[in-house]
């Protein structure tokens, strides 16, 4: 009967897990005006508590009545939900989420009181006007009678000066994935035991080659023609080469049924993001409401999966992000206000894979990073240099660089939110110890945007392996945007330095060449040059580029990387170590670490542009343009108002072919397109069609915001190569900008 019950709750962990996110979901549509299905959200909270009912959970089941309630008098319009109502409503979700957590940990969860009275109070038109005055998060659960509350998860007896015991991990791993690795092992046998027959064959071939060699001794003694021996000596010829071709196919098949083993065994290993960060979202909610914070936190992207200790590592400093974005990222309501945002801050948490790397990100909606109070700090720790009156500020990467310094900190106090004034030197290290990276960057169209990156699998990478001098180095792939082979005649001169014009899409690019030695080893190298050219990888980090040469590539490797050496640990360069052929050790590098020494150590005031997309020798920078074509003047005129608005250029066109004119007559360099989809002579779909299929504008993204919004036409446009596809129906401008911000 236990095992029965654990099946069920097992269920219901992965069951009300998809009917909050999808109850959030919708809400949120809501709450920005853009629909939302609270049928949907009505049937979720009905099904949760039919499930609640199953597994016999009485305080969710009572807490999903309440919701189910709240969904019908929205549904026949009795209740009109305003942003104190969807915190009520947040609050519920947030209890049955953190009641469901207790559960599967085992613990004796807290009876949600306070939300179902919350809930209660909504339905009856009494709740507070501020709910987070109403309601703190010591009142969410209050303990039901005889329950004992639970210790912290991890705290030792009071008293205790005893080191905690390690406990078993476990790991919840698929039939079918169990099946597929016992399917593989098997094949990898028969590949062995198909080698072991193999070698069998090649002993007989040596006892063969014993006799043979006798054969001709003994009818050399007697002065007679080895014949015998000759034809002998040719069968066994022909039979070691059938062997050897032999071998070469059987090496090359367990090569590749090893590789499938070793594939399904890394696959065991991985584990969704959800299983880490699945309460993420309700403990920033939590830590915002015992401020006194009316935020809004959304999390997306929790299915990816990646490797549990890649995971169980980003904890903490995704967390110090969140803690970081609620903190910096707060405003008074009146200055959201006067800035066009709505009243509530908006913090969010996301995770996809890309390239086999984990990319985590947190963003906020509020003032973002303070360039200034940044230099300031950075000047007064003596990281930067005391600039002279006039002299053009450091560039927002270098100076965002510099907030993930160890203690590096612009809070002005420290709270529950900002911590104890640590900085985010933490998060740094915890990537780097990872064989990853952060970076902090302004959001669109405003906050800040944090994003850590880090391999899905915690020891295997795959690495370019090169060598400069009389060394053999690794490089992530993940970070080499491309090669280059540059011809040095062909190579410029920037403030003495070598430098190379790079085409990048629709433009071109200045970016430094540095010899991979002299960053690698510190100090100067000379330029490697063979055959009157330089071989150089464009690493990339952010929106900064660089060339760095090498003697020559050596290979592609998917390999184990080991700890640094003892002696390079306390140099950010090295990230760890790989055995090559013979076992000879190389160290791989960290390519951040390079862009950061040579940012730091090669680069004058006036190159810290130097790299960037925008980068011209004089200084200037190109405003961005983007050709709006649209056959209605009050749409046109709408987005060329908005776009002004945030410093854009902005071109007009009426229909597709007068927009296809203007791109091939070269008047103006866009940057991007938005267009609509209907339009007399030539409509979006096909405007999108001639920008693809040109290729000097197929470089240009496009946007296409358009009312038709069935989903045949969603798909098509995407087929075609549009990045966006945006509904006329619900417009958002924040939606339009903060688009046209990831694109660009």
């Amino acid at each position: 009967m236990q095992d029965i019950r654990a099946q069920l709750l097992e269920a219901f962990d992965a069951e009300h897990r998809e009917h909050l996110a999808a109850i959030r979901r919708e809400l949120a549509l809501v709450e920005h005006g853009q629909g939302g299905d609270m049928k949907d959200a009505f049937r979720r909270a009905h099904s949760l508590k039919g499930a609640a009912r199953a597994v016999d959970l009485p305080a969710i089941e009572e807490l999903a009545h309440r919701l189910e309630a709240v969904f019908t008098r929205m549904l026949d319009g009795s209740l009109v939900v305003d942003r104190a109502g969807a915190r009520v409503i947040e609050l519920g979700l947030d209890a049955v989420e953190a009641f469901a957590a207790e559960i599967a940990a085992g613990g004796a969860p807290r009876h949600p009181q306070a939300a179902i009275e919350a809930l209660e109070d909504l339905l009856n038109g009494t709740a507070a006007s501020d709910e987070t005055a109403a309601i703190r998060p010591d009142q969410a659960a209050v303990v039901a009678p005889g329950a004992v509350e639970p210790a912290p998860r991890d705290a030792a007896p009071q008293g205790s000066l005893a080191a905690p015991q390690p406990q078993a991990e476990f790991l919840r791993v698929g039939a079918d994935q169990v099946d597929s690795l016992s399917e593989d092992m098997h094949r990898l046998s028969d590949r062995l035991r198909a080698g072991a027959d193999l070698l069998g064959e090649l002993r007989a071939v040596q006892a063969e080659l014993t006799s043979v060699a006798r054969l001709m001794g003994a009818a050399s003694a007697r002065g007679a023609k080895p014949a015998e021996a000759k034809r002998r000596v040719e069968a066994l010829s022909r039979n070691v080469g059938a062997l050897v071709r032999g071998q070469t196919a059987a090496t090359q098949s367990v090569d590749e049924q090893a590789r499938r083993v070793r594939d399904r065994v890394d696959q065991l290993s991985l584990t969704p993001a959800e299983t880490v960060f699945g309460g993420f979202g309700r403990m920033a909610r939590d830590l915002a409401r015992g401020e006194g914070r009316d935020v809004e936190v959304l999390v997306s992207g929790l299915d990816i999966q990646a490797d549990r200790r890649v995971l169980q590592a980003l904890k903490d400093p995704v967390m110090h992000l969140l803690r970081n974005a609620l903190s910096h990222g707060a405003e008074d309501p009146e200055f959201r206000a006067r800035a066009g945002k709505p009243p509530h801050q908006t913090v969010s948490l996301s995770f996809r894979s890309q390239g086999g790397r984990l990319h985590v990100s947190v963003q906020d909606d509020g003032r973002g990073p303070d360039l200034a109070r940044i230099e300031a700090v950075a000047i007064e720790r003596g990281l930067l240099p005391a600039r002279p009156p006039y002299a053009p500020a450091p560039p927002a990467d270098q100076l965002l660089g510099l907030v993930f310094e160890p203690q590096f900190s612009t809070a002005g106090k420290v709270d529950r939110l900002s911590g104890r004034g640590m900085g985010l030197s933490v998060v740094a290290e915890a990537a780097r110890a990872l064989h990853g990276d952060v970076l902090l960057r302004p959001a669109q169209p405003w906050g800040a945007l944090a994003i850590i990156s880090a391999p899905l699998m915690a020891t295997r990478q795959t690495l370019l392996m090169a060598r400069a001098g009389a060394r053999e180095y690794g490089i992530p792939t993940h970070a080499i945007e491309r090669l280059l082979r540059l011809p040095l005649a062909a190579l410029e001169s920037v403030e003495g330095r070598p430098a190379a014009r790079i085409r990048m899409g629709a433009r071109d690019i200045t970016v430094p060449i540095i010899p991979l030695a002299g960053l690698a080893e510190g100090g100067e190298a000379q330029l490697p040059v063979e055959a009157g050219h330089v071989k150089a990888m464009l690493l990339r980090r952010g929106e900064r580029r660089c060339a760095v040469a090498v003697d020559a590539f050596l290979d592609v490797q998917t390999v184990l990387v080991g700890p640094a050496p003892a002696l390079a640990r306390d140099d950010a360069m090295a990230s760890g170590t790989v055995l090559l052929d013979g076992d000879r050790p190389a160290l791989t590098l960290n390519p951040e670490a390079l862009m950061d020494r040579w940012l730091g150590e090669h680069a004058s005031a006036s190159g810290g542009r130097f790299g960037l997309p925008d980068w011209t020798p004089a200084g200037a920078r190109r405003q961005v343009t983007i050709l709006v074509v649209d056959d209605s003047i009050t749409t046109r005129t709408l987005e060329k108002s908005i776009l002004e608005a945030q410093g854009y250029a902005v071109l007009l066109s009426v229909d597709g072919l007068d927009a296809l004119s203007r791109l091939r007559s070269g008047e103006a360099l866009v940057d991007l397109v938005i267009a609509d989809v209907e339009m007399p002579r030539m409509d979006g779909f096909g405007l999108l069609q001639a920008i693809r299929t040109d290729p000097g504008l197929s470089a240009i993204p496009v946007i296409l915001m358009t009312s038709r919004a069935a989903p045949e036409d969603v798909r098509r446009g995407l087929d075609l190569g549009a990045r966006a596809y945006i509904s006329k129906q619900n417009f958002d401008q924040r939606e339009l900008l903060a688009t046209i911000g990831q694109i660009l």
